[in-house]
C-alpha cells in the first residue's frame, strides 16, 4: 500500500515509517497539516495515518477539508487526546478509526489493515468501478480502460476523470470541477482546467469513433456516450 503520514514530530514520523517499510508499504511523509492535505489532494493514498496536532494546519481542519472535497481516502487519526468526547469528535469529522499514543506498532499496523480492508468491502454497496459507455474507471486498481484499450493517467487526471463519470450525463461547471478536484473555492485566473480537460479528452476519446467528453459552450463539461 502507499501510505501518507502527516506527524510533525520527527521520532514519532520515523518509528511509524520505518515500521510500514519493514512491512513493505510505500511511505510519503508530510512534517505539516498543510504539506499534508497538499499530497493528500494530489496523490493517490490507500490510507493517510494523520497526527490531531499539527502546525500550520491541524489534523481536524486537515480531515474536514479532505471530506469536503469527497476524499473518502481512509483516515486513521493518531492523537494524544483519549478521551470519548474527543474520539467522538475525530469520528464525527471523518476518521475511519482513533488510536491514541502511545501506542504499539503492531497495533497501528492492524487498525490501517482494517481500515483498507473496509474501504475495500463491497458489503455497503459502494461501487468500486464507474461505468460510461465503453469507458470504465477501477477506483481500487486506479486504472482506466475504453473497450478495453488501457489508458495511462496522471493523479489529476484520474481525480477529474472519476468527478466527470459520478457525474455522468450531466453538465459540470468549472467551478465544481475547480473545488472538486483542485481545492480551490477561488478563480485562481489560470488555465489549469482547459489544459487538463484537453490532455484528458485525448487519452480518452482518441482513435475512437465517438466522443465521451463534450463541451458544453458557457456552462462546462459533459460526460456522456
Amino acid at each position: 500500500m502507499r501510505i501518507l503520514l502527516v506527524e510533525d514530530d520527527a521520532q514519532t514520523a520515523a518509528f511509524i515509517a520505518k515500521g510500514l517499510r519493514e512491512d513493505g508499504h510505500a511511505v510519503d511523509h508530510a512534517p505539516d497539516g498543510k504539506q499534508g492535505l497538499f499530497l493528500a489532494t494530489t496523490e493517490p493514498f490507500d490510507a493517510v495515518i494523520l497526527d490531531r496536532m499539527l502546525p500550520g494546519l491541524d489534523g481536524m481542519a486537515l480531515l474536514r477539508t479532505l471530506r469536503g472535497t469527497g476524499n473518502r481516502t481512509p483516515v486513521l487519526l493518531l492523537t494524544a487526546l483519549g478521551d470519548v468526547d474527543h474520539r467522538v469528535e475525530g469520528l464525527r469529522a471523518g476518521a475511519d478509526d482513533y488510536l491514541v499514543k502511545p501506542f504499539a506498532f503492531a497495533e497501528l499496523s492492524a487498525r490501517i489493515d482494517g481500515i483498507v480492508r473496509r474501504a475495500h468491502s463491497d458489503d455497503d454497496g459502494t461501487p468500486t468501478r464507474l461505468r460510461c459507455a465503453g469507458l470504465e474507471l477501477d477506483l481500487l486498481a486506479r486504472e482506466a480502460q475504453r473497450e478495453g484499450r488501457r489508458i495511462e493517467l496522471q493523479p489529476r487526471e484520474f481525480r477529474l476523470l472519476e468527478y466527470l463519470m459520478r457525474h455522468a450525463g450531466q453538465v459540470v461547471t468549472r467551478t465544481m470541477l475547480m473545488e472538486a478536484v483542485w481545492d480551490y473555492h477561488f478563480d485562481p485566473q489560470t488555465n489549469v482546467i482547459d489544459v487538463h480537460i484537453s490532455r484528458l479528452r485525448q487519452k480518452i476519446d482518441q482513435g475512437f469513433d465517438r466522443p465521451l467528453l463534450h463541451t458544453v459552450r458557457g456552462a462546462g463539461y459533459r460526460l456522456s456516450g
